[in-house]
């Protein structure tokens, strides 16, 4: 057993949380075993990066965002596309980092801050604190205990055996508090919770939980204030709980994923064996070629819910269309 124990309480509600995300998340898992998820995967990690990045007061939209990791143009402050390339990349390396690992962590805050500040990929030498303003909300321990102070937390964290959703709360509301770095400590925080996440369902690399964390970034900041005012976090872990639970529940719905369109769902849902446009027109009663190709015959597939008897030949008379595995799943 570690000799730190960091200072947090579980209720009812916290409890019922975890149940419910654990639930939800594996249900979702099954869905997304599919590379046909892959487009939605993409969605999802745009809008993880444009909240994080959000936060600390990078105003580039998700289309900017989408537009950096094409590689395109965009007319915008170079520190805010420096710090979007930055951020896409770490989202992209996170799979090659340990969790547990001071050193990875290093790692992590380099790449976010990468041509950004001096010191990037190395703890500060100074005094820090949370300002509002003029207001000093949090002062940080002082410089010569961070090592000491993240090599405690590091070792709760290989060792215990609370549930992830709790212990990765835990950690990043510790982080937050020990403010290891000059610049930087709330997106690496938000980043290693991610991490954590997904060491226990790879899914949470790809759910936008920081976009949640951003539409609610006053709570968010109030929930670190309570939780160090009490000596406590559980503000902070209930908090993000929820955060996490509306996250999962956001790639349901047809606004996080406007590709699974109305006439998507219906097109799935009459799909029987393997059928050709013709038939599927006829089923449905549309007479408009153009109208049905473009909206449910191409958005189905783009989707990945639908795919060609014959991929080689898509304009063979023979060809036929099909459920994928994630249609039939969605269909159910």
């Amino acid at each position: 057993m570690p000799d730190y124990q960091p200072p947090f309480t579980l209720n009812n509600e916290m409890v019922s949380l975890v149940a419910e995300i654990s639930e939800m998340a594996g249900r979702l898992t099954v869905l997304w075993e599919n590379d046909s998820a892959l487009r939605l995967r993409r969605i999802n990690r745009i809008r993880s990066v444009t909240g994080s990045l959000a936060i600390e007061g990078n105003t580039l939209s998700e289309e900017q965002i989408t537009a950096v990791l094409d590689g395109k143009r965009v007319i915008a402050p170079a520190r805010e596309i420096q710090e979007a390339h930055n951020a896409l990349a770490a989202y992209e390396q996170m799979a090659s980092w340990s969790a547990c690992n001071p050193n990875d962590l290093l790692s992590a805050h380099k790449q976010l801050m990468l041509g950004l500040i001096d010191s990037a990929g190395a703890y500060r030498q100074g005094g820090v604190g949370v300002m509002a303003g003029d207001e000093v909300l949090h002062m940080a321990p002082p410089a010569n205990q961070i090592h000491r102070l993240m090599s405690d937390l590091f070792d709760w964290l290989k060792h215990t055996e609370v549930h992830p959703l709790i212990a990765s709360s835990v950690f990043h509301y510790e982080f937050e508090f020990i403010h290891p770095f000059a610049d930087g400590n709330g997106r690496v925080g938000r980043l290693w919770q991610t991490l954590l996440l997904a060491d226990w369902l790879p899914i949470f690399r790809f759910l936008p939980v920081e976009s949640l964390v951003h539409k609610h970034q006053k709570a968010y900041y109030q929930a670190l204030n309570e939780s160090t005012v009490q000596t406590d976090s559980a503000p902070f872990i209930l908090f993000m709980l929820k955060m996490i639970r509306d996250a999962v529940l956001s790639v349901n719905t047809p606004e996080a994923a406007p590709e699974v369109t109305p006439e998507v769902v219906r097109l799935i849902n009459i799909l029987v064996e393997e059928m050709s446009s013709q038939q599927l027109m006829a089923v449905m009663g549309l007479k408009d070629e153009k109208h049905f190709r473009q909206h449910y015959r191409q958005a189905a597939l783009e989707a990945g819910v639908i795919e060609m008897t014959l991929p080689d030949k898509p304009r063979s008379s023979k060809q036929r269309y099909r459920l994928t595995e994630l249609g039939r799943k969605l269909a159910k």
